[in-house]
């Protein structure tokens, strides 16, 4: 079975067949907004899928949820990936980018998504939710003469 090299939440990812892959704000783990619910724009899913030489030429099924904290279902997609890489022994890595539009997030705490590998769970990535908190701005410093 493939196995995921690496998955993370982004702001924006592009991938393009066998070249690099271009992330902006990789990392995402915490998202917050006004107040509940709230309609998050856009996220990137990236997912590194690791292929042997036997199984590269086979169809997978690559799928997500995105869950909250009570295990309800915020959201979820399940597709299906080939590669064509050459045939030789390596493995290699499959690297795919997943845009999550307009995600509704309606309750604070730990949410997950939930990445599947046909059909079987693979990794969970956390995502906590939580309202932001209103930031004052400094008094501009006061100089006396």
């Amino acid at each position: 079975m493939p196995d995921i090299e690496f998955a993370f939440l982004a702001d924006a990812a592009e991938v393009q067949p066998g070249q690099k892959f271009h992330v902006l704000g990789g990392g995402v783990s915490r998202l917050s907004g006004p107040s509940f619910p709230f309609v998050h724009p856009h996220l990137a899913l990236v997912v590194g899928l690791r292929l042997s030489s036997a199984e590269r030429t086979r169809e997978h099924e690559l799928g997500f949820v995105v869950t909250m904290p009570d295990g309800t279902q915020v959201t979820s997609a399940t597709g299906r990936v080939i590669s064509h890489g050459p045939a030789d022994a390596t493995d290699i890595v499959l690297t795919i980018a997943i845009d999550l539009w307009n995600m509704t997030l309606k309750v604070a705490g730990e949410h997950a998504v939930r990445i599947t590998v046909d059909g079987s769970e693979r990794k969970r990535l956390p995502l906590t939710v939580t309202i932001a908190r209103e930031t004052t701005q400094p008094e501009p410093p006061r100089y006396l003469a």
